[in-house]
């Protein structure tokens, strides 16, 4: 079976309700969607970085508990493992305040080896950090040499929006890298204050991307490929915590890619009943995820969905 790589951020996550701690837990955005995957026993591992302290050890026993590999997290002595406060609003939406203590020098790792028609899933500020650039740089090049699928979720939040100017060059590059990539309109106002979705497509996506997903919170979300255009229902659901379903929606579509083996070469070529059949997985477990306080699916769905051992 082919194996899925992360590339992101590792936090602890404090969740708060009314303003009162509810509970910890392991965070990141495609951490996230790996612990997801893992738990589906889809091979999968991670590239990222911890601190080398309690924080970091509770959290490499909770990837080992859940399937995905840490052999390629950078462990460093100098400095702590980042923490979140993750505050609820009355919709389930989280507000955060970060922590962190990174060392000077960061991911003093190798990369793992890559075969065609792995995937390879990354985003969030940890994709475009001018302290990292050069090696996710390196990562996306070698990705691309091995006819890998790359899948980008910007994920570009407003703690980062006087920043979009001068990142503006790494988020066009890795659009350009990726085979799919998905963003929020919440990610599109950060990055193009004032500017309507069909300018932004036009100037930006479009002009860059091959496959788009382009959520709208609540509302219908739209994808662009070579050979049509679409619009999906997002289906209605009351969630205890809205964190980690768009994290969770990337996991179930790589969770289809995989399923249904969707090869780099076939996706330019996917009719609409193969994305239909991609987003219905992505739907399913973004809308799992929301009905608990933890930020990925739980086991009992992730038993559901296991694939079988390769013969």
């Amino acid at each position: 079976m082919r194996k899925v790589i992360g590339l992101g951020e590792t936090i602890l996550d404090i969740i708060f309700q009314d303003n009162q701690p509810r509970k910890a837990v392991p965070g990141g955005s495609t951490f996230n969607c790996m612990i997801s995957l893992g738990r589906c026993k889809i091979p999968a591992l991670f590239i990222s970085e911890l601190g080398n302290d309690r924080v970091g050890e509770l959290i490499k026993s909770f990837m080992k508990e859940n399937n995905l590999s840490s052999d390629y997290v950078d462990f460093f002595d100098s400095g702590q493992s980042p923490v979140a406060m993750a505050f609820l609003d009355e919709s389930r939406n989280a507000e955060y305040v970060f922590y962190t203590n990174f060392p000077e020098n960061r991911l003093n790792i190798p990369f793992p080896a890559i075969y065609e028609n792995d995937i390879v899933i990354f985003g969030s500020y940890f994709a475009v950090n001018p302290a990292l650039r050069e090696k996710v740089s390196d990562l996306l090049r070698y990705t691309q040499k091995q006819k890998a699928i790359i899948y980008y979720d910007i994920n570009f939040r407003k703690a980062h929006a006087e920043e979009r100017l001068q990142l503006m060059d790494f988020i066009v590059e890795n659009i350009r890298c990726s085979t799919i990539t998905r963003c929020s309109e919440e990610d599109l106002n950060v990055l193009f204050p004032g500017q309507t979705l069909a300018r932004i497509c036009k100037d930006y996506l479009s002009k860059y991307g091959k496959n788009l997903i382009i959520t709208q919170g609540a509302e219908d979300f739209l994808l662009k490929t070579p050979q049509f255009e679409k619009k999906y229902k997002v289906d209605v659901v009351t969630p205890v915590s809205a964190i980690g379903a768009g994290d969770n929606f990337n996991a179930g579509l790589v969770y289809g890619l995989v399923k249904n083996n969707i090869s780099f070469g076939d996706l330019d070529v996917l009719p609409e009943n193969g994305w239909d059949q991609l987003i219905e997985s992505a739907k399913a477990f973004a809308k799992e995820t929301c009905l608990s306080m933890d930020n990925y699916i739980s086991p009992a769905f992730a038993n559901s969905q296991a694939l079988p051992a390769p013969s």
